[in-house]
């Protein structure tokens, strides 16, 4: 029998990165004390009306430039109607029928087999970007048998990226969504921290025959770890192939993704498709943005989003940036990976290089190999690190100038770890580790070991 084919598209929510709401004036502010950021409008008041963030429109037009896709110059907002207690208009508004952003494209990298050394490049096509609001956060007390309800979340903006259906595996998927994130974080359109939820990705998952049209799909959501995406995709191919062989059938559902067992679970079925009664929003107009042809010359440039002038601010995104640092210090492309995927660590290498003279090929197995080990052994990001670039960069010199053996330096390395405020080479002198580059100084030692062991000597030389 053929094999099967998986089938994974992916819907991501990123949190616009913004000091207020996507529609009212309420702070943006992760942990803070339960309904204390809660304007009359979002807690859905008669009479208050939503008025556009200016700062929001921006970042998705941002992002949508990064992703390559066409920007709509006019959008709609819509009405999406659904009852939960989370969302006290009854409705969200989002961008059914016109969103922001269209028919874009994302390339992504992953090692085959595991091998950094090999590297192959996909695309998936991004159908959409559209900007919709977030709505607040449900807390279950079991205890108290009641369910209590913060509104701090109800109203933040969010980009909502709607990836095709063009990864086969949770690789695939983790991969892109890395890149998704390094872009949203590079653009500063969003942080895009997965544990603060301002990145939560759900996987649409289907497997069939080749040749055969796709198969019944189920959707894994709101899934928080880029580690637990590969597993939780992987996990519900598997399932889904195994039901399929032994004669079942999948039924069109929403699951979860349980990280202590490391399986997906049922969570609803979607065989009653949901009416969300989609309608216009009535209190918004058509979203219109310009570029540079299209701008009225008599209009006052703070009232307006220029799409031409976004685009030429656009930052380098990181595969600029790493075709950058494999052209300038002749590292190889998979070591460009590692840099970038660890935020501020390109930064730590590039300060490194600066400042010894060792080249850079050598300086990049300390950095990979030593400092990275330490930092994840200790679970700190590279701007905790004990030791700076210049420490580090101190240390290399004395290994390049042949001062110290590379032995020593992972022990002087290991020293500065401590973080005591002690130099290189203080830590060098007070353990004694320098290399004698003296010959007499050497011989004499030697001299002086075998006039101390002289009975074991005779016995070598008799031997």
């Amino acid at each position: 029998l053929a094999p099967w084919v998986p089938v994974v598209g992916l819907e991501i929510h990123a949190q616009i990165s913004s000091n207020s709401k996507l529609f009212s004036g309420s702070q943006v502010q992760f942990a803070a004390p339960p309904n204390s950021l809660v304007s009359f409008f979002d807690a859905s008041l008669p009479g208050t009306l939503p008025v556009l963030n200016r700062r929001c429109v921006e970042a998705a037009v941002m992002t949508g430039l990064a992703l390559n896709c066409s920007i709509n110059k006019k959008s709609l907002f819509d009405r999406k109607h659904y009852f939960y207690a989370d969302l006290p208009a009854g409705y969200q508004i989002t961008q059914q029928r016109v969103p922001i952003a269209v028919n874009g494209s994302l390339s992504y990298s992953l090692c085959i087999d595991n091998k950094m050394s090999q590297m192959v490049t996909k695309t998936v096509r991004i159908k959409q970007i559209q900007l919709e609001q977030d709505s607040g956060k449900s807390l279950h007390d079991d205890t108290r048998s009641q369910t209590l309800v913060d509104l701090n979340r109800a109203g933040v903006g969010l980009m909502e990226v709607v990836m095709e259906p063009d990864m086969c595996c949770g690789e695939e998927a983790a991969a892109a969504v890395r890149e998704l994130q390094l872009i949203l974080q590079t653009l500063g359109s969003s942080q895009a921290v997965m544990a603060e939820g301002q990145l939560r990705v759900d996987a649409n998952v289907s497997v069939h025959h080749p040749g055969e049209p796709y198969g019944v799909r189920t959707e894994v959501k709101n899934i928080n770890s880029i580690r637990f995406l590969a597993k939780a995709v992987d996990y519900e191919i598997q399932r889904q192939i195994e039901e399929l062989e032994n004669g079942g059938t999948i039924l069109n559902e929403t699951r979860a993704f349980d990280s202590k067992l490391g399986c997906t679970i049922p969570m609803r079925d979607k065989e009653g498709k949901q009416d969300y009664r989609f309608m216009p929003e009535p209190n918004l107009p058509p979203l219109i943005l310009y570029d540079a042809k299209s701008l009225p010359a008599n209009v006052n440039h703070q009232q307006v989003v220029n799409i031409d002038w976004i685009h030429e601010r656009l930052p380098d995104l990181p595969s600029v940036k790493r075709a950058k640092l494999v052209e300038q210090y002749g590292i190889l492309p998979e070591h460009s990976f590692a840099l970038l995927n660890e935020d501020g660590l390109s930064e730590y290498f590039e300060n490194v290089v600066k400042q010894t003279q060792m080249k850079p090929k050598k300086v990049i197995g300390w950095i990979l190999n030593v400092l990275l080990s330490y930092l994840k052994q200790h679970s700190l990001t590279v701007k905790e690190s004990p030791v700076s670039c210049f420490l580090l960069a101190d240390l290399l010199n004395l290994l390049e100038k042949k001062e110290i053996s590379s032995t020593a330096a992972r022990q002087v390395f290991a020293e500065l770890w401590k973080g005591e405020g002690k130099t290189p080479l203080e830590i060098v002198k007070q353990k004694k580790l320098e290399l004698i580059q003296d010959q007499k100084e050497l011989e004499q030692i030697c001299q002086a070991v075998i006039d101390g062991q002289e009975s074991e000597v005779i016995m070598i030389v008799l031997g």
